[in-house]
């Protein structure tokens, strides 16, 4: 569709600038050239060595919140649901900090399988909130979500304030940052990225068999509590692996699915895939804005991820009130 191939022309426009823009800008002719191998140097090693992985990561991780924030939508026919409101990004954070503080961890590749086992912790307990009468409810889900979020980032500050080593190495990737993450961080998240990522696009067409409700869903056929346990699977295989690679970056989830609905429609089929482009997107537009507006230092993409996204929140909520 032309709206997919111009969301693709725009996401490479934003990889170039996030390869290009920074503390130290560097001309486009130069960093096509450290590409190809063609320029050395301080700035291709710049381009080569910081920002190409800087990159990479920032169109992963932001591929994966922006899949995980449809599925979570959809599974719970709730415009309010992401990753971070159902509780995933604070059990991640939580799984994190008891590591750093009982462990003495101090680098991302140490931490990653924490970071991604605390937010299928996390997970599981919303489930677990969100049962009524042994059924999955959607607005119980969101709701578990919601108060386990609020238990754990409790608990995580708790933590960090037992010990000045544990809040002096927690709290940048707290923060949600690409920067400074190698590539080796990422690696041993990709099988279970490509799962989910690959779960969540089989899942489109039974998501807008829930769109309908859960009695007209089950009369065309789609096993209702199936279609929500392998979303939630989704969900953290998708979420868990960002927030293990990059930290809680918050509401790219959210904010994704709004910005593709009004283009594309509210169809899975199409809105699930769009995500896929809008989620890097947004998450690199958000890492360059940070990079530029208090150059030469920088503030981390969660950071301005959540600038940006908490007048969205309170939009959507106003607008759901409605």
């Amino acid at each position: 569709m032309p709206v997919l191939l111009l969301g693709v022309a725009a996401l490479a426009v934003c990889a170039v600038l996030s390869l290009a823009l920074g503390a130290r800008s560097v001309p486009l002719s130069t960093v096509t050239d450290a590409l190809f191998g063609g320029a050395h140097g301080r700035d291709a090693l710049v381009v080569t060595g910081l920002r190409l992985p800087r990159t990479v990561i920032g169109l992963v991780v932001g591929a994966a919140l922006g899949l995980a924030g449809a599925v979570a939508q959809g599974i719970t026919r709730n415009p309010l649901a992401s990753p971070s409101t159902l509780g995933l990004n604070a059990g991640a954070g939580f799984a994190v900090v008891t590591a750093i503080y009982a462990l003495h961890l101090t680098r991302p590749v140490e931490y990653v399988w924490f970071a991604f086992a605390g937010a299928a912790g996390a997970a599981l307990l919303a489930q677990a909130l969100g049962r009524r009468a042994g059924d999955l409810d959607p607005v119980r889900l969101a709701l578990g979500g919601f108060v386990l979020q609020l238990v754990l980032l409790s608990w995580t500050s708790a933590v960090m304030l037992t010990s000045q080593r544990t809040l002096d190495e927690a709290r940048f990737w707290l923060a949600g940052s690409l920067a400074e993450r190698p590539l080796d961080v990422l690696y041993p998240m990709l099988p279970t990225l490509a799962i989910g990522a690959v779960l969540a696009l089989a899942l489109a067409p039974a998501l807008n068999a829930l769109a309908l409700g859960d009695e007209t869903a089950q009369a065309l056929g789609v096993p209702v509590t199936r279609i929500r346990l392998a979303g939630t699977l989704a969900m953290v295989l998708l979420a868990g692996s960002a927030v293990a690679v990059a930290g809680p970056v918050a509401f790219i989830g959210l904010a994704a699915p709004h910005l593709v609905r009004p283009l594309l429609g509210g169809d899975h089929r199409l809105l699930v895939p769009g995500c896929l482009i809008a989620g890097p997107l947004l998450l690199l537009a958000a890492d360059v804005l940070g990079r530029l507006v208090i150059r030469p230092s920088e503030l981390e993409v969660g950071i301005v991820t959540g600038l940006l996204g908490a007048p969205l929140l309170a939009l959507l909520a106003r607008k759901a009130a409605r």
